[in-house]
């Protein structure tokens, strides 16, 4: 999950760079100039959340691999990375897809993460507690499930409905701060206050919603990537390793594991809905059900 809440909170302050750069040179303003043109708004919005979706996924190693302390393994040291490096170019040749880089955090969670700009630039990394806490055919369904996530184009879909989430929230709220603007305060000439105060809350409000859009497609690749794991290292050793996840935590993870690791907390009524990733209960369920 940290990989995803990284990804959503540099795209969107990306997104809030670009949006007071724009407002700076003059080019927002000039849109409501001399009334509202759409064409032009629905131009605007789209640069500015494909732009942000798209310079955070550009940066999305780089931004892990310096928020987390991952150490990338050139040349492996031990037993242990000479296993981790060939399980996941076994996995990748078998996926398809070119070698992942491949490395390693210091953190007590058990979890693993991939990101990269595409399927064929991916990273892949594990969590020192996940080596020291699961079997390695447990681990490997993991590394399967990861690889999974690469070989899907996870990422790149992510930052496809970001885009255009982005897009439609930037759009969607200067109208509707420029029709209160005009109807409500009856604004004559340009744009007062209450185009600025109703596009910040219509921003906020419509960011939440299409939020439940983005988690919704995050629960989803997990269901795919679950299958992914099971194809390559064998479902019994998917469904083992999530079962240990599911023994290792009991109770909901930390929020700051939700989003982009292999495990994600559980919630129930509206909640569910802001969930990154499904129930591992029924993520066993959906494994065990397949045929």
């Amino acid at each position: 999950m940290k990989r995803v809440l990284l990804f959503l909170g540099t795209n969107m302050a990306i997104v809030l760079v670009l949006s007071v750069t724009m407002r700076l040179l003059g080019v927002e303003p000039y849109l409501n100039a001399n009334g509202l043109n759409l064409t032009s708004l629905l131009i605007f919005a789209a640069v500015m959340g494909f732009g942000g979706s798209f310079i955070s996924l550009a940066i999305s190693k780089w931004m892990v691999k310096r928020s987390m302390g991952v150490k990338v393994i050139e040349t492996p040291s031990n037993s242990t990375e000479f296993w981790l490096v060939e399980t996941i170019r076994k996995y990748s040749s078998e996926a398809g897809i070119t070698m992942p880089e491949v490395g390693v955090y210091d953190s007590p969670d058990v979890n693993a993460f991939a990101t990269g700009m595409s399927k064929n630039s991916s990273l892949i990394a594990v969590s020192t507690g996940l080596l020291q806490q699961m079997t390695r055919k447990e681990a490997e369904a993991v590394l399967g499930h990861e690889v999974a996530h690469a070989a899907n184009g996870d990422m790149v879909t992510m930052a496809l409905i970001q885009g255009v989430i982005n897009t439609f929230v930037m759009f969607l709220s200067r109208v509707i701060g420029y029709m209160v603007d005009k109807v409500v305060f009856k604004t004559e000439r340009g744009t007062g206050p209450a185009f600025f105060v109703t596009m910040i809350i219509a921003e906020l409000v419509l960011g939440v919603l299409a939020s439940i859009i983005v988690m919704w497609f995050s629960r989803q690749r997990e269901f795919r990537a679950d299958r992914g794991g099971a194809s390559l290292a064998g479902r019994p050793n998917m469904i083992a390793a999530l079962e240990k996840l599911n023994s290792l935590h009991p109770a909901p993870l930390p929020e700051r594991m939700a989003a982009f690791g292999i495990a994600g907390g559980g919630a129930s009524g509206i909640k569910r809905l802001f969930m990154t990733h499904p129930p591992l209960e029924e993520r066993i369920a959906r494994l065990r059900a397949e045929k």
